[in-house]
């Protein structure tokens, strides 16, 4: 089986396009899957309905959420899928196993007053300040993933257009556009601080956004400073990256803008997916309904 799991996981990488995170998530489902089967003494040629069913107990029983159900069943089908594919197996035992219902979490995500604290926090008179200026710009102005802005190369950007080449999910393309608060960060970072930080270290880099060594960025190093820069705003809130992803597609809604383009924007391949901002649009407006309709409630 180990070695199935090895092709399943190539084919992923290589013909399907997924990224590395994403097919890790894969083999720590698939593996965990494993170790339930030589602990029941099975094969995975010997499961059947009945027996996935226990397993989907024993997920239950770890009071794990439906999410994460959901989500570990969605890699067990697929690699069922892929062997039955390959003529590996005979029968596809995850063919008629129902997905349990996902759980529907509304994305936190931060007020515009919030925001503007933050923006405040970097220094802009230093090379890190504007490197972390550009940072909170881009993210939010774009509304890219953390795992998206750290490979953003300067060639991606056209300063012309104000518009940035994304390489999302699956290696898709799209085109990000970014307003003048974005651009003025940018510039302000290319022509100043990233200059420093690359000479006083001696070495140069295709991509916008470097650590304090002139080097590539990793995500948890823009974690970190995100951490940082709302320690310092003092907001009582746990704020990461993904939460300016999150404000960024809420603000657009709530200023009219149609749910297609914001799936656009995001790189959304499902219009699914975005819909679980309009949820959030549509408790702001009931709030505010509440609050200033004359006849909402009793006086």
């Amino acid at each position: 089986m180990k070695n199935m799991i090895k092709e399943f996981l190539d084919y992923l990488n290589n013909e399907k396009n997924y990224s590395l995170n994403t097919t890790k998530n894969y083999e720590i489902d698939i593996l965990e899957f494993k170790e339930y089967l030589d602990k029941e003494g099975f094969g995975y040629l010997d499961i059947d309905y009945d027996f996935i069913k226990g397993y989907l107990m024993e997920l239950y029983n770890k009071k794990l959420s439906r999410n994460s159900i959901a989500r570990k069943l969605s890699s067990l089908r697929s690699f069922y899928k892929y062997l039955f594919n390959n003529d590996l197996i005979k029968t596809n035992p995850f063919k008629y196993v129902s997905t349990p219902k996902k759980e529907r979490r509304l994305p936190k995500y931060l007020g515009v007053e919030e925001l503007e604290v933050i923006f405040n926090v970097p220094d802009i008179n230093t090379p890190l300040g504007q490197r972390n200026k550009v940072i909170l710009e881009v993210l939010y102005a774009t509304g890219v993933r953390v795992s998206e802005l750290v490979n953003i190369k300067l060639s991606d950007i056209d300063f012309y257009r104000k518009e940035i080449k994304i390489l999302g999910k699956g290696n898709k393309e799209r085109m990000d556009p970014f307003g003048d608060y974005c651009l003025e960060a940018i510039n302000m970072f290319l022509n100043d601080g990233r200059k420093k930080l690359l000479e006083k270290h001696h070495t140069s880099s295709e991509y916008l956004i470097i650590n304090e060594h002139g080097g590539k960025i990793t995500t948890r190093g823009v974690e970190k400073i995100i951490d940082g820069i709302v320690k310092k705003a003092s907001l009582k809130k746990h704020v990461s990256p993904h939460m300016l992803r999150h404000s960024f597609a809420t603000h657009l809604l709530n200023e009219g803008c149609d749910i297609r383009t914001v799936q656009e924007l995001l790189g959304h391949e499902s219009l699914e997916s975005t819909q679980v901002y309009t949820h959030v649009s549509n408790e702001r407006l009931r709030a505010v309904y509440l609050k200033c309709h004359p006849r909402s409630k009793e006086r």
